[in-house]
């Protein structure tokens, strides 16, 4: 029973955390004039509408088994038309940020309500604050994670959305391989054990999670 509401205790805020921030794309290009995930049921809380085969167990089962510092995955993208957007830039700028700021949200809720610690102990209500501590965590390695400035990622439409001419015509060049590259930089420092570089995405997600903590007033 206890491996069983262990392993709920990471799979609802990982769902949460997936669902949300890609509803978030899809309800943020709505409201700058494209309907297209609207249209296809995108912008739903329902996690089965944003699973992704490879990015959500595949790639973090890869990960675990490499001994990764930090394990992710990601959801299926939400369908955007780009061209629909306006205004163009500015919509792509926001569509992309939509997903890592859910994140950070999601992740300073998180860390508000581990101050329910004033009513309920952690040890009498174990299952719940493994939810939140587990929440920040996730939450801060999606957001860190998706701002890597590489295509598809959001970090890479960021970019993009900055860039014109043959600047944003050779970066988007990038993104059939994308994925690849960061997974490559991911998994290879562990597999050749070159321990100057398998910190660095982890670092940076403890320091945001460090940061979220902070905020909501649980910092040392």
């Amino acid at each position: 029973m206890e491996w069983i509401l262990d392993a709920a205790a990471w799979v609802i805020p990982v769902v949460l955390a997936i669902t949300l921030h890609e509803a978030a794309h899809g309800w943020m290009a709505n409201k700058f004039g494209d309907d297209t995930a609207k249209t296809l049921g995108r912008v739903t809380f329902n996690p089965l509408k944003h699973i992704d085969r490879y990015g959500t167990i595949i790639l973090p089962g890869l990960l675990f088994l490499a001994n990764s510092p930090v394990l992710f995955g990601y959801a299926k993208p939400v369908p955007v038309n780009f061209y629909r957007l306006r205004p163009a830039r500015i919509g792509m700028l926001m569509v992309a940020l939509a997903g890592p700021v859910t994140n950070v949200i999601l992740a300073l809720i998180a860390g508000a309500l581990l101050h329910l610690d004033q009513f309920i102990t952690p040890e009498e209500a174990p299952f719940l604050f493994q939810n939140l501590y587990r929440a920040v965590m996730i939450n801060s390695v999606l957001a860190v994670f998706n701002m890597l400035p590489i295509l598809p990622l959001d970090g890479g439409r960021v970019v993009d959305s900055m860039l014109s001419g043959r600047a944003k015509y050779y970066f988007g060049k990038i993104e059939p391989f994308g994925i690849y590259l960061v997974m490559a930089a991911l998994i290879i420092p562990q597999l050749l054990g070159i321990e100057e570089l398998q910190g660095w995405l982890s670092e940076p997600v403890m320091w945001l999670a460090e940061q979220v903590l902070w905020a909501t007033g649980n910092g040392q």
